[in-house]
């Protein structure tokens, strides 16, 4: 692609989409100009699509993609040039750093009010986008871009084990074995667990995890013989029943994290069972900068490797076919944009 135009797939409302082509964009002070190697679609990209994501959360026209990696080209005024040629990730989250939460290190819960790339700001579904320097992780030399374009959604993870605070020795359950199900396996297996089971009513995606560190794959209907036994539980589908059904996974006196994106027809948790089991409930929205770092590292040192979840890529122009595949066959894994 030429550095002297730069297209980009831009959403002007629900269900409409353009791939225009422009000049590349210019880095402020501060800010750093990435081409982009590779940016993965999720459920949620296509919730902006049809219009479902809640008001606020997203800002049209927008250009999505908050899943990427590429190379730092361009830097602006105040911006480090040792970055230039660095191939990075960044967080999503253009926290402001000054309030009271993020200076407790919370920057997920910046309360300057919400902005997020490929949300209310250009995001990565273009061959270019700007972020702020200070929000970039660089990555070692040579990282597969494809891998590395899974660094937000292990991001996501990385959050939820350290609300979990899993222990060697204990009994583990991953509801849910999608994109953040199987991660969630795959870097729960490096923390030795007695027993790590995986649930999900699709069983193509629950056997899958077997290969990613499982040692067993549950629907739910079989997993309700397991009630109250394990120690932690991770949700991460999102689905109306299961953040109630975690609840019931998990031993009296234990720990669940909820990740997943919950809608309005969700079920409740029922509040005698909190208070009679004394469960510990935990919720992941995003991630903070430490779970960031704590998700480059593990791929930086091969503690994780989200390569095996792509199995789809397509270039910008094929974006509505892309789109269409996510969260459809239960044999679709992530689906990558290749601009």
């Amino acid at each position: 692609m030429s550095t002297t135009s730069s297209r980009a797939v831009v959403v002007d409302r629900p269900g409409e989409h353009r791939l225009v082509e422009r000049e590349p964009p210019v880095p402020g002070p501060g800010e750093v100009r990435v081409r982009v190697a590779a940016a993965g679609i999720c459920r949620s990209d296509r919730e902006l699509y049809e219009g479902r994501r809640a008001p606020g959360y997203v800002r049209y026209p927008v250009v999505p993609g908050h899943e990427w990696s590429g190379t730092v080209e361009a830097v602006g005024p105040g911006a480090d040039a040792a970055l230039l040629g660095r191939p990075c990730v960044a967080e999503g989250f253009r926290a402001c750093g000054t309030c009271e939460r993020c200076r407790y290190g919370e920057t997920s819960l910046c309360t300057a009010g919400y902005a997020e790339t490929g949300f209310t700001e250009p995001g990565a579904f273009a061959d270019h986008l700007v972020v702020p320097a200070r929000l970039l992780h660089p990555l070692p030399d040579g990282v597969d871009p494809r891998a590395a374009a899974l660094v937000e959604p292990a991001a996501v993870v990385a959050a939820a084990v350290r609300a979990g605070r899993p222990r060697p020795g204990e009994r583990i359950a991953v509801v849910g074995a999608g994109t953040l199900g199987l991660l969630a396996v795959q870097w729960l297996a490096t923390r030795s667990p007695a027993e790590l089971t995986v649930v999900d009513p699709r069983t193509e995606r629950a056997a899958r995890a077997l290969g990613f560190g499982a040692g067993r794959a549950l629907t739910p209907e079989e997993a309700e013989g397991d009630a109250g036994r394990f120690d932690l539980v991770v949700e991460t589908a999102g689905a109306p029943t299961t953040a109630a059904s975690s609840c019931l996974l998990a031993r009296r006196g234990g720990r669940v994290v909820l990740t997943g994106m919950f809608g309005a027809d969700a079920t409740g948790i029922d509040p005698v069972h909190l208070s009679v089991s004394q469960l510990e409930i935990r919720s992941v929205f995003g991630a903070p900068s430490a779970a960031w770092a704590d998700a480059v590292r593990a791929l930086s040192l091969g503690l994780l490797d989200p390569a095996p979840l792509v199995t789809h890529e397509f270039p910008l122009e094929r974006f509505g076919e892309a789109l269409a595949l996510v969260g459809g066959d239960p044999d679709t894994g992530k689906v990558l944009l290749r601009p």
